[in-house]
């Protein structure tokens, strides 16, 4: 210090150079990257020394005279100015407050040019000094022009000192102020800013809204609306350490990453550059280095609070005023990292990028930082992070910088999982989850049930269940129901919806809202990965159902006439086949299984949001392995999880599988991840037929958990729900998206993901994959799925067995003689062959020798795996379809699965015995011959809205109720959800010999039923019912009469006697049963039925008919006919004729005359193609007087001798 006589304080000689804010890494790059020069003085300095002292002379000079005195602060030679001299205080009084304060204001300004002046001319004397070639002459005019500026700042002085007396005075009366403490040269500036951060600053409130002292963000953009729109959340992270720490490199590293890369906003307050302007006026004493922390970190406050993530490289030694920081950050609810760049003195001195710690160290730098008990580094006690950088690469630095900044939330703007993992896709609040807004309990759930009562059914396929389970519980966030024609539009064009989870737009029910294309103005501002077509099929049968209904809702219920639900606002809209195949898989071939799914399924499609009454469960012994994402979320919290991958599988799993877990556990760590989780995720949904079934691969992923190939404590095991739909590259990215839609963050990709072969009916690639093998892996790569940052992909090449070690691992390419390949195929003909372990040497021939290598899968799993290919056509569980039990009456026993061939409901009568329901149960109700109407006896085979085809066996011992079967498999009706229950009349049969003039004959059955009244009844159930007419079906040549009834007991029933009747208390009934009959069998490829009459026949015809049959049932029964079929009849039974008139009480037909009749018919003569006609035709005219009977009964001897029946169903021509 120089002292200047004559002028206020001293002048400071130039200071060390700062201490590096910056720092390095351990490796050269970084040492290269934060490298300075050390400056040695020069020899010219010696030669300018006198000139050097006269420029300090001069600038302490500048620098004191032109300080503004008004700042509070008087020269230290204040009492030489006489500032109560009679002429400065007349000039002041004759001034008034205002003026004053004008005239003051314009001293200030007045000064403040001085000082520019003055600083101008310094530097002109520096540039003299430094270029060593002006003379003394030059520096002393500039020294004269700084002795004139002088004596202006003086008179400047004097005035302003002399105003301020005066504006103290005037204001006196109202608001007395202390008269200014006198100040000595050794002013404290430290305790000077104390005194005022202390003190309130009155008045200084940015708008009305805001009570003084009260939080500003009610002036402006609510803080997390302003994080949602730009899409990150402000945080400060605060970078602490020795100089040359590694600050500065990781700092500029990180921004790097996140501005370049993720294209976020990122403001980096370094040591170095705030010194340059914000810290400008800043020294290194204890006092300077707090307010600089303080300065910066109110910048650090201010751009955090707008959002941007803001990296702060301090050395800030001094742990009180770092926590000073982040209290103030604490107060402003912004988040604080605190992050300690632990590196050892020893290293930072070995890197020493600016050449610091070597001055230190030769005595040419005092107070250096950390090297000195008056400049000590205090270590935060409580870091969030720690890093050890020297011990680190900087891509690991930055790592796990970004793990920080994940687990923190702040690369995302709304909400995050304090974990790091990814929150579904349209999270709009942490902890929230689709299921527990699509599925109902409590009384919600009592509510939906009632309303759905009320609302027309939509039959939803098995199929469809797994989409409506993928749907309900959050694997296809953000879509909340099957897709609408609009986003169904995105999905096919941009693999993506876009959305508006914030509503910042107004789009926030962008996908839910009825499909308008005239709105060309709504858009969502974000876009979210949705790849496959979640669509749900209809038939014109349901489609009118609901059109007619006039609700706004529909009912979605099972095959098994279960309700599942409620679809809102449903919208019904073509369904564009063709369209939807192309896009979506990109191939034209009628024997793709996903494919034909489509073109098999109505035409319509019906979008809208879904409330399910309950959780989908199949109940087929695999639900607890079938979690939703909010309990895979809750597992891998309590596992401690940092990161999930998730590992799809369709095969059963080997040793190959388990290194590439595995493999992916060691990459993750090597990411920097603590924690990594591997989720085994086995398909669930549908799957084609030569899959391997869910119920092998499950149980065979298990005994390699429980056998240990795969760690328990790092594994988790959960079924994936959706459909394999054999999409490939478009299939993958949803794959991976569901994933992340239950916390996982990275997804393993194999070599044709979701492909398979064409089959022989493609148009291109007939038995040869559809895709590319490396295709689904680099559309993935590019898809949205991986735009937002919140999903990686773990990709591997192919891998080998390794005889050496019995190890899967990519091949070693100096050895390939020690590897062998162990490919699907291979496994399967060996697991089908019971092979065993290899012995060593491991042969190369696996097949050949019949083993499997050491090594390859766990015992338990491989022996489920043999047992399976040993028997590929046994009971499995093939894929997620539902189990249920039926509901049968009380009065019936069951055996089977429901369901399954082998089911079958027997019934008893009350003491247990079991009965036949063709046989033994009465047609009419108890002593109901004489009544009107009649009370028949109605057997419920389809309870309503069952699918499953249920039938009395005429064939097994006691006829049991068994179900239809198609191709070896149990046959369900596809048209839609009946709203009828369908079954049987005891004791009557559509004899197959009794033909009309067409040559049209009956069904071999019992009459079927369709009873229409109030919701469904139980299988097996005996009710009594009332006829209201009968529909006359024609069934591939076959009469099939449909008998229309109404149980008795139904609330309606006094209003409903007849058809006419039906149509006004439920119109449109007989249209839906016309409809029903003409086209049930269309959902099944094949063509429309025809109805004699669309319109029913009456009550009197309808007991006709039911008559007739009884009649024929009495003559099977008796043995008076043909039994040519072998249907069960009790041995003993015997029969008798149900009179359904008073007059029909005895039997009016001797059972002889059926004979009489056939030997009546003509005789045979050549068989040609129109002698059963002129037979037929011979019978109606020579018996027209003979009763009716004998007219049937010459008929049917016409079928027995010209076979005409044999001749119409094609088994044989005549």
């Amino acid at each position: 210090i120089i002292p200047s006589a004559g002028l206020r304080g001293s002048v400071a000689l130039p200071q060390p150079p700062p201490e590096g804010d910056g720092g390095t890494a351990k490796y050269s790059p970084v040492a290269q990257s934060e490298g300075g020069k050390a400056h040695s003085p020069t020899s010219s300095m010696q030669k300018n020394l006198p000139w050097i002292i006269l420029l300090l002379v001069l600038l302490g000079g500048a620098y004191t005279m032109y300080t503004p005195a008004v700042t509070g602060v008087a020269p230290a030679d204040a009492n030489d100015t006489d500032l109560s001299s009679e002429s400065n205080l007349e000039l002041a009084s004759d001034l008034p407050p205002s003026s004053i304060e004008a005239e003051l204001e314009q001293t200030r300004k007045a000064l403040f040019a001085a000082q520019a002046k003055a600083d101008e001319k310094a530097k002109e004397v520096v540039d003299l000094v430094t270029s060593n070639d002006e003379t003394r002459a030059e520096l002393m005019g500039i020294y004269s022009q700084l002795s004139a500026a002088k004596a202006e700042s003086e008179a400047a002085q004097k005035t302003a000192l002399a105003a301020t007396a005066q504006l103290q005075t005037h204001s006196a009366a109202a608001e007395p102020c202390p008269a200014p403490a006198p100040v000595s040269a050794d002013f404290d500036i430290d305790a000077y800013r104390a005194e005022r951060l202390a003190a309130m600053q009155p008045n200084i409130i940015e708008c009305a809204e805001a009570e003084e002292g009260a939080s500003q963000d009610v002036c402006h953009i609510p803080r997390n609306r302003r994080f949602q729109s730009v899409g990150q959340k402000g945080v400060t992270v605060w970078m602490t350490g020795l100089s040359g720490s590694g600050k500065s490199t990781i700092a500029r590293a990180l921004e790097e990453k996140l501005v370049v890369e993720m294209g976020l906003h990122v403001q980096n307050l370094d040591g170095d550059n705030v010194r340059t302007g914000l810290n400008r006026d800043l020294g290194f004493s204890p006092g300077d280095r707090m307010e600089s922390v303080r300065r910066v970190g109110e910048m650090a406050c201010l751009f955090s609070g707008g959002g941007v993530i803001t990296l702060v490289t301090l050395v800030s030694p001094y742990r009180e005023d770092r926590d000073a920081a982040r209290k103030r950050h604490e107060e402003q609810g912004i988040k604080f990292i605190e992050v300690l760049m632990d590196v050892p003195l020893e290293v930072v001195q070995q890197r020493d990028p600016k050449g610091l710690y070597a001055k230190a160290a030769r005595g040419e730098l005092k107070g250096m930082t950390g090297m000195s008990d008056d400049a000590p580094y205090e270590a935060p006690l409580n870091p969030e992070l720690v890093m050890p950088n020297y011990e680190m690469t900087i891509e690991q630095s930055v790592q796990m910088l970004m793990d920080t900044l994940r687990k923190a939330g702040a690369l995302e703007g709304g909400p995050t999982h304090p974990q790091g993992l990814p929150l579904p896709l349209g999270t709009a609040k942490e902890g929230d989850f689709v299921e527990d807004e699509l599925i109902k309990k409590g009384a919600e759930r009592t509510k939906l049930i009632a309303e759905a009562e009320t609302l027309p059914k939509v039959l939803v396929g098995d199929i469809e269940i797994n989409w409506l389970q993928v749907i309900s519980e959050g694997w296809a966030a953000p879509l909340k129901g099957f897709l609408r024609e609009g986003p169904l539009m995105q999905v096919l064009h941009f693999n993506s919806l876009q959305t508006d989870t914030f509503n910042r737009t107004g789009a926030v029910d962008l996908n839910t809202r009825p499909t308008d294309w005239n709105d060309y103005w709504t858009r969502g501002p974000d876009r979210m990965p949705l790849s496959v077509p979640i669509t749900l099929p209809a038939t014109d049968y349901t489609k009118e159902a609901i059109e007619a209904s006039g609700k706004k809702a529909v009912a979605l219920v099972d095959k098994d006439g279960r309700t599942l639900g409620v679809l809102r606002a449903p919208e019904i809209y073509e369904h564009r086949k063709e369209e939807i195949v192309t896009r979506c898989f990109g191939a034209i071939d009628m024997g793709h299984p996903y494919i034909k799914h489509i073109y098999d399924s109505g035409p319509w499609l019906i979008g809208g949001e879904i409330e399910l009454i309950s959780r989908i469960r199949y109940n087929d012994g695999l639900d607890r392995w079938r979690k939703t994402p909010k309990e895979l979320y809750a597992e891998f919290e309590a596992k401690g999880a940092d990161v999930v991958y998730a590992f799809q599988t369709r095969n059963p799993t080997h040793a190959g599988h388990a290194y590439l877990m595995k493999t992916g556990l060691t990459k993750l760590k090597e990411k920097g991840f603590k924690k990594p989780l591997l989720w085994l995720s086995p398909l669930g949904g549908w799957t084609k037929s030569d899959d391997v079934p869910l119920d092998v691969r499950v149980k065979q992923h298990q005994a390699i958990i429980d056998e240990g190939m795969l760690d328990e404590e790092t594994t988790v095991m959960a079924i994936w729900p959706a459909p394999m739909i054999y999409g490939g590259p478009t299939e993958v990215q949803f794959h991976a998206s569901s994933r992340r839609n239950a916390g996982a963050s990275f997804f393993v990709v194999g070599r044709d993901a979701a492909g398979m072969k064409g089959s022989m009916e493609a148009v291109a690639h007939m038995d040869d994959d559809i895709y590319k093998g490396e295709h689904a892996r680099y559309v993935l790569q590019m898809s949205p799925v991986l735009e937002d940052g919140s999903m990686g992909l773990i990709s591997f090449d192919k891998f080998y067995y390794d005889k050496t070690d019995h190890q899967m691992k990519a091949m070693v390419e100096s050895r390939k003689d020690d590897f062998i390949s162990i490919s699907g195929s291979k496994m399967r003909k060996l697991a089908a062959q019971h092979a065993t372990p290899c012995p060593d040497p491991i042969p190369s021939d696996l097949l050949e020798a019949n083993c499997i290598p050491q090594g390859f899968m766990v015992q338990k799993g491989w022996d489920i795996v043999c047992d399976y290919y040993a028997d590929p056509e046994g009971s499995y569980l093939p894929w997620s379809k539902a189990i249920v039990d039926a509901a049968p009456s009380t009065s019936s026993q069951v055996s089977g699965q429901f369901g399954s061939l082998d089911f079958k409901l027997f019934f008893t009568d009350e003491t247990g015995k079991t009965i036949s329901p063709w046989h033994d149960i009465p047609l009419l109700a108890a002593a109901e011959t004489t009544t009107s109407p009649k009370l028949f006896n109605f057997i419920v085979e389809i309870p309503a809205f069952q699918t499953a085809k249920m039938e009395v066996s005429k064939d097994l011992r006691d006829n049991p109720i068994v179900q239809d079967s198609k191709k070896g498999m149990p046959r369900y009706y596809g048209y839609g959800s009946p709203f009828f229950n369908y079954g049987l009349l005891p004791q009557t049969w559509e004899d197959p010999s009794n033909c009309n003039a067409e040559g049209i004959c009956g069904d071999d059955d019992p009459l079927d039923v369709m009873e229409v009244g109030s919701g469904p009844l139980p299988m097996g159930s005996v009710v009594p019912v009332k006829v209201l007419g009968t529909l006359e079906l024609i069934d591939e040549g076959e009469t099939d009469y449909k008998v229309i009834v109404i149980r008795a007991d139904d609330p309606d029933a006094y209003r409903i006697t007849d058809m006419a009747s039906l149509e006004q208390v439920k119109p449109g009934t007989t249209t839906r049963l016309v409809d029903w009959l003409k086209k049930y069998k269309t959902a099944e490829g094949k063509g429309l039925n025809t109805l004699a009459s669309e319109t029913p026949y009456t009550i009197a015809r309808s007991d006709e008919i039911i008559s007739e049959c009884n009649e024929r049932w009495v003559w099977l029964v008796n043995g008076q006919t043909s039994n040519a079929k072998g249907h069960y009849i009790a041995a003993g039974t015997t029969a008798a004729i149900t009179p359904l008139t008073a007059s029909a009480a005895a039997p009016a037909v001797s059972y002889a005359a059926p004979a009489a009749a056939v030997a009546a018919a003509p005789a045979e003569a050549m068989p040609s193609a129109n002698m059963f006609t002129q037979c037929v035709t011979t019978c109606n005219d020579s018996l027209r007087a003979m009763p009716e009977h004998m007219q049937k009964a010459c008929v049917q001897g016409c079928v027995e001798k010209y076979g005409r029946r044999r001749a119409l169903r094609g088994e044989q021509h005549v």
